[in-house]
């Protein structure tokens, strides 16, 4: 019966290495798999599948000894249980903060995830020995076993997760990019042109809609976003709503709404100067109170092209 798990650990193995081969290992990881919601629900959705899975395959193993009405497994198992959450728990609140230190890849992620496994692995194993009073000769045996069903325990949920929380990403996206594509009969507006500016929730609630003429610049700040923009007597305010930076600008692109650096998102026909410091450039907007956005290397080639006498986006905005 062991092959069963076998059988699925391997069709894991084969998924994961095809999804693999479609991206570079090297590319940053998405934001939509390191928010404080994204966590929970993968350790949540994770710690529910591995129950459901030992108490399926457990009964099959020579190895495996949990139990509920046994008074002598009993305390082993509670303890089993609430250290391997407690691991995933701290694991993933360690990622959670990482992620302001520096930006995971995708390989970097799977290895953190491939710890987890071990690091439950070594523990399970460890308790097996100590419980059963097995030999220390057996522990390669049934740490092996052990990385097996952990693979599938938890790699499984950690898949679905992350094709789960993709396509919701995608579907935001998606969402926010279609509410431009309006039935008028006016004018149409030149390319690279917005005529409204709208912005959603993760939920998919309109929270703003605003001419291009009055944004500056959006501003991530973790799993939301600040839109700074002037209104009516043209003072400068700020509306903060639940969505990604990436979302925006994904939605926006080619619109004049261009990323220049983790942080920001700027309307690039508010500049009113772009230079060059000692280290990279600026950019200085049409608004005393606005600081100056630096520009990171990843986006300046990006940003420099709007200033070529080719770009439509330099003609001037009516204020």
């Amino acid at each position: 019966m062991t092959s069963s798990p076998l059988v699925i650990a391997l069709k894991i193995h084969k998924f994961a290495t095809a999804k693999l081969k479609s991206m570079s290992l090297n590319q940053k990881l998405p934001g939509y798999l390191l928010g404080k919601y994204q966590l929970i629900g993968t350790v949540t959705f994770s710690v529910l599948f591995a129950l459901v899975f030992l108490l399926i395959y457990i009964p099959f193993s020579d190895t495996a000894w949990f139990g509920l009405g046994q008074s002598d497994m009993f305390m082993g198992t509670l303890v089993f249980i609430f250290v391997s959450i407690l691991t995933l728990i701290a694991s993933r609140t360690l990622m959670y903060r990482s992620k302001r230190l520096f930006e995971l890849t995708y390989l970097e992620y799977t290895l953190w995830c491939i710890g987890e496994i071990i690091l439950i692995g070594a523990f399970y194993t460890n308790l097996t020995v100590e419980i059963t009073g097995g030999l220390d000769e057996k522990k390669i045996e049934i740490f092996g076993r052990s990385l097996l069903y952990g693979t599938i325990a938890l790699g499984v949920p950690y898949l679905i997760s992350g094709m789960y929380f993709s396509i919701n990403d995608k579907n935001k996206t998606i969402r926010l990019m279609s509410y431009e594509n309006v039935v008028t009969d006016e004018a149409p507006l030149p390319e690279n042109s917005l005529k409204k500016i709208t912005l959603f929730d993760n939920s998919g609630t309109l929270k703003l809609s605003l001419s291009p003429e009055n944004l500056y610049y959006i501003e991530s700040d973790d799993n939301y976003i600040k839109v700074w923009y002037t209104d009516s007597k043209g003072e400068l305010k700020q509306y903060m709503l639940r969505c990604r930076l990436k979302t925006v600008e994904e939605s926006f692109k080619g619109s004049g709404l261009v990323r220049c650096n983790r942080k920001y998102i700027v309307n690039i026909k508010k500049v009113s100067m772009l230079r060059k410091e000692s280290d990279g450039y600026v950019l200085d907007l049409a608004n005393e109170t606005i600081p100056p956005l630096p520009i990171t290397k990843t986006y300046t080639d990006a940003i420099l092209s709007y200033f070529t006498d080719e770009s439509p986006l330099l003609e001037p905005m009516d204020e």
